[in-house]
């Protein structure tokens, strides 16, 4: 008899996690996206993972032995705009209701909207989401492109150079920038500084290839491009256009391409890299056309669920 059929799950929740079940989460979400094919958890729900005092709930599900075969983190830092939910079970325990006692969990300790990532658009997902009564709100593209090629040069607009951020002195003026550029955005135009801080001091960081826009004669910020490379082991490395954003005074100039191609290459020719992919919203027709035109072509989505 497989270990499926031969136990039952038992879900409990918590307000924190001891490293020990941080560390088993973290080994659960790597064994469902190499199973799936996409990870289970964004880069927020990562960080927050490992911070004990983020504002979180968490939803463990164990079998009768104490191994853990699901989890559910819910994201409770804006409980008004809805309740973030990112939830994984383990390969080797699924089609035995573990997703739909989570899913419940979730239900009976939340109140108010709630917001949910299907990572990888995976069916199973969508049709819980569906018998649960989510509605389909957003998707996220996540795209990728070969290197094997050089993407040829960037061409900065007249007075605007490149140069590398440097932490500590451009934290502020990027900060407001970042604001600017994405101030439609749900998540990328909230960032504060202990957002960005956090970011600057994961082990991938590396200043180099946070690729600033700056106007040469005032020093002004008009666009960044931060390049981010994904390694781990048993995988091949990939290299990732992290964040691309313009300031909306210089729309319209090609800085928004000159930047991305000016990351591409360096993604390729500094760290040698031969694959590269992004995240960019399905509704943000103007990056997608922008991202085709580059190479870029879809490799799998990623589908937020609503309910509230």
């Amino acid at each position: 008899m497989s270990s499926a059929e031969s136990t039952t799950d038992r879900v409990s929740r918590a307000d924190r996690l001891a490293p020990a079940e941080v560390a088993e989460v973290l080994a659960l979400a790597r064994l469902a996206g190499d199973a799936d094919g996409a990870d289970p958890f964004d880069e927020h729900t990562l960080l927050r993972l490992r911070d004990p005092d983020a504002p979180a709930g968490h939803l463990t599900a164990r079998a009768t032995d104490g191994t853990l075969t699901g989890y559910a983190h819910l994201d409770t830092t804006d409980p008004a705009s809805g309740i973030g939910v990112e939830l994984v079970v383990h390969p080797g325990f699924r089609r035995r209701g573990t997703g739909r006692a989570l899913a419940r969990g979730v239900l009976a300790a939340a109140s108010g909207p709630l917001r949910a990532w299907a990572h990888g658009d995976h069916p199973s997902a969508a049709a819980l989401a569906v018998d649960l009564g989510f509605a389909r709100s957003r998707v996220l593209w996540q795209f990728r492109r070969s290197l094997t090629a050089a993407p040829g040069q960037p061409r900065l607009p007249d007075g605007v150079v490149l140069r590398a951020f440097r932490p500590g002195e451009d934290d502020a003026a990027w900060l407001t920038l970042n604001a600017r550029a994405f101030a439609e955005h749900p998540e990328q135009g909230r960032w504060t500084a202990d957002d960005l801080r956090v970011r600057l001091t994961e082990p991938w960081f590396d200043p180099a290839g946070f690729l600033l826009a700056v106007e040469e004669s005032t020093g002004r910020l008009r666009g960044f491009h931060w390049t981010k490379v994904h390694e781990r082991p048993g995988s091949a490395r990939i290299g990732e256009v992290y964040v691309v954003g313009v300031d909306p005074d210089a729309h319209g100039g090609g800085l928004g391409r000159a930047l991305t191609t000016a990351g591409l290459a360096y993604l390729r020719d500094r760290r040698g890299l031969d694959r590269v992919m992004l995240y960019v919203d399905e509704s943000n027709t103007a990056a997608v056309a922008l991202y085709e035109r580059l190479g870029f072509a879809p490799w799998c989505g990623h589908v937020n669920y609503r309910l509230g």
